[in-house]
C-alpha cells in the first residue's frame, strides 16, 4: 500500500501497536488521521506537542469509534502513543496526559541514530508510505 505525505514520518509505539492490532486499526487509517491533522483538522491540541485525533474503527464511524493520542511535530514527525475506544473510556486523566506528554517529548527529540536504533529494537515501528 502506498501513502503520500510530503516528507512526514509516522511511527507507532509498541503499546499503540498492541492496541491497534486488538481493534484491527490499519496503517491506512492512521495515515488518514495524519493527513487530516496536516490539513488543519485536529480533534484537540492537548498541549506539549500532544494531540487527540478521532479515527474510525472497522464498521463504525469516527464519532463512536476511537481516539488516538499522537505526539507530533506537525508536517515532520508523528508518534501514535495511545488509543482507546470511545465506548470503553471517555478521556485520559491529567496524570496520563502528563506521562504521554513526557513520552512524546522524548520521542520527538530523538536524533536520527537513536530513532533508527529504536526501530531496530522494535520499540517503535515506522509506517511505510
Amino acid at each position: 500500500m502506498c501513502y503520500t505525505l510530503a516528507m512526514s514520518r509516522i511511527f507507532k509505539t509498541k503499546v499503540f501497536m498492541r492496541w491497534a492490532d486488538k481493534y484491527n486499526v490499519s496503517d491506512a487509517i492512521l495515515v488518514q488521521a495524519v493527513q487530516e491533522m496536516e490539513s488543519g483538522m485536529i480533534t484537540a491540541d492537548l498541549g506539549g506537542s500532544v494531540f487527540k485525533q478521532r479515527i474510525p474503527l472497522p464498521g463504525q464511524g469516527k464519532r463512536g469509534g476511537a481516539r488516538t493520542i499522537i505526539a507530533a511535530r506537525l508536517n515532520e514527525r508523528y508518534f501514535f502513543l495511545y488509543g482507546f475506544a470511545k465506548n470503553e473510556q471517555d478521556n485520559i486523566s491529567k496524570q496520563e496526559l502528563r506521562l504521554l506528554q513526557e513520552a512524546g517529548q522524548e520521542l520527538l527529540g530523538l536524533d536520527s541514530k537513536t530513532l533508527r536504533e529504536s526501530i531496530d529494537k522494535h520499540k517503535i515501528k515506522e509506517i511505510k508510505q
